[in-house]
């Protein structure tokens, strides 16, 4: 029995559950909350980004051209942008509408119409329905029915009017191209050369005086380059003349939904398609090649048509720029107070104001710039280097607005994002790594340069793209700091590859705020706003990845030495 009782295994006790506790003790709520949250902002963020892509992607989508009869024998042509429904009233009951860009502003006087359902008698898909892209007036809708040179008819009716146009426009853009070359980039070059010789003169003169004989050897100087400007001036003109005459010998008469007839010279067509009678591998050819465009073309239209070449490199060049100016100042402010200050009011007072800065409001840092950097440092310099510029002009170089400082301005703004980051990289390398080296008779800077800063640059990466990523999408700095409405000249110089950080430039986040609320037309400007903003956040993430990637690499080559 003795024995029995000593081998048997003993039961184990029942656990009693108090009758004071219940789940929110137990934290699961919490959890189901917290994970709630989380899955509620990233459905939220998720939602977003695939909002502005569709209505991004979408834009230049090549749509059918619908024929509308209403019942007041009113014809519309145009594409169908919106659908909606207007709900039940105590005057009338529900009905549904339709938003049609009707074009041929110059006729109609609007863009779109609205048009209800109720009123449609009959909707037809012509086939020979045709959109062209202007380069001014926007785009016109209609029917081809003749094409003329010299004004002499050689082709009539649809078929033959639009085979004939298609064999023509492509020469005929050839030699727009040629002209507008000839326009923005030789003669702009013949400018900057007058320009140059003329603020050479007055630096000389300011140098030793108007009566030296240095003087006037760049008076004789100009004079030689003014002749060899007035001539190649003479040949460019020439040129353009030669090109623009031949274009316009080229005309095609459309028919509108009216039944108006318009004459339309061939150097004013952009593009030009017929949706209804598109394959698929038409759209798509038209798709892309309007993509094309937007991606490599300078604006018009007021911003609202063509393309956003300048303001892509606007908003990379200033992005690049600023990350090159914060990330060093930012390293380096968090290196001393990290590693080198001492712990004290002091210390704490510069965290706090560091902290407290990242909460300013960004028009406090463009006021900032412009007040310090433009007409402080920018005038100072103009007054060291750029005399002669002041006086010939009245013009200042580095007194105004211009990449460089816009650049310096966010990297002032997003400066606190790099000091935390670091700050916090900083702190997560493990002590024994430095107590290592420094057992092995290393100095504080080496273990700093070859222990701590290798193993918290992926900490450090991690701010600098979060720096990248607000300093990418600001606007309201630039309005004060360099952003330009319209700079189809990049800020490059023509004959030898360097920047000019001085010149003005454009940039996506403010060209959204200027298509999206100065456009005269709101409703025709929109597609282009979601347009913009997909491509801003497209080029946001492609930076971001840059740098992770490189934070991966980082992070991959010294995890493996942590001990």
């Amino acid at each position: 029995m003795h024995s029995d009782f000593l081998t048997s295994t003993p039961r184990p006790r029942r656990r009693v559950r108090s009758g004071y506790t219940n789940l929110v003790s137990h934290g699961e709520p919490w959890v189901w909350l917290t994970a709630g949250s989380l899955a509620t902002a990233v459905l939220m963020i998720t939602g977003l980004l695939l909002f502005i892509t569709m209505r991004g992607l979408a834009t230049f989508w090549p749509l059918p051209l619908e024929e509308v009869r209403l019942a007041s024998d009113e014809v519309l042509l145009g594409e169908v942008a919106g659908l909606e429904t207007v709900p039940e009233s105590d005057d009338a009951p529900a009905t549904s509408r339709r938003l049609i860009r009707v074009a041929n502003y110059e006729l109609t006087g609007q863009h779109y119409a609205w048009v209800d359902d109720a009123d449609v008698v009959a909707v037809e898909f012509p086939r020979w329905a045709t959109a062209v892209e202007r380069l001014e007036g926007g785009r016109f809708h209609g029917i081809p029915l003749a094409f003329f040179v010299d004004g002499d008819l050689v082709a009539e009716g649809p078929d033959a009017t639009w085979k004939r146009f298609s064999e023509t426009h492509p020469e005929v853009r050839s030699r727009y191209a040629q002209a507008r070359s000839i326009d923005k980039h030789d003669r702009g070059r013949v400018q900057r050369d007058l320009r140059a010789a003329r603020l050479h003169v007055v630096q000389v003169e300011l140098d030793h005086g108007s009566d030296s004989s240095e003087h006037v050897a760049a008076i004789e100087a100009e004079a030689a380059i003014q002749s060899t400007a007035d001539e190649e001036v003479r040949r460019f003109d020439e040129q353009t003349a030669a090109l623009r005459d031949e274009n316009a010998r080229y005309e095609i008469a459309f028919q509108t939904a009216d039944g108006i007839e318009v004459r339309m010279p061939l150097s004013e067509i952009v593009r030009g398609w017929q949706p209804n009678s598109l394959t698929w591998a038409g759209k798509l050819s038209i798709y892309f090649a309007r993509w094309q465009e937007f991606l490599t073309d300078d604006p018009r239209e007021a911003n609202s048509a063509g393309g956003v070449f300048p303001a892509i490199w606007g908003t990379v060049a200033m992005t690049i720029i600023m990350a090159v100016f914060v990330a060093p100042f930012g390293v380096l402010a968090a290196l001393y107070l990290r590693e080198y200050a001492s712990s004290g009011p002091v210390t704490s007072a510069v965290r706090i104001a560091i902290n407290n800065l990242a909460g300013v409001p960004s028009i406090v840092y463009g006021a900032f710039g412009l007040g310090f950097f433009c007409y402080v440092l920018g005038a100072g310099i103009d007054e060291l280097f750029f005399e002669a510029s002041l006086v010939a002009d009245n013009q200042p170089v580095f007194g105004t607005g211009g990449l460089l400082w816009a650049s310096l301005t966010l990297a002032l703004l997003t400066l606190p994002v790099v000091i935390v980051a670091t700050e916090e990289a900083l702190a997560s390398v493990p002590n024994s790594m430095r107590e290592g080296s420094y057992a092995c008779g290393a100095g504080k800077w080496q273990t700093i340069r070859r222990i701590v800063l290798p193993r918290a640059l992926p900490g450090i990466m991690t701010g600098l793209i979060l720096a990248m990523a607000r300093g990418a999408g600001e606007v309201a700095p630039l309005m004060l700091v360099g952003v330009k409405k319209l700079a189809s000249d990049l800020p490059i110089d023509s004959v030898f590859p360097y920047v000019h950080p001085e010149r003005e430039f454009m940039h996506l986040a403010y060209l959204i705020y200027d298509v999206g609320f100065q456009s005269p037309n709101s409703q025709a400007a929109q597609p282009m706003v979601f347009t913009i903003t997909f491509l801003l956040v497209a080029i946001i993430a492609a930076l971001n990845l840059a740098a992770i990637w490189i934070r991966g690499r980082l992070r991959r080559r010294f995890e493996t030495q942590q001990f």
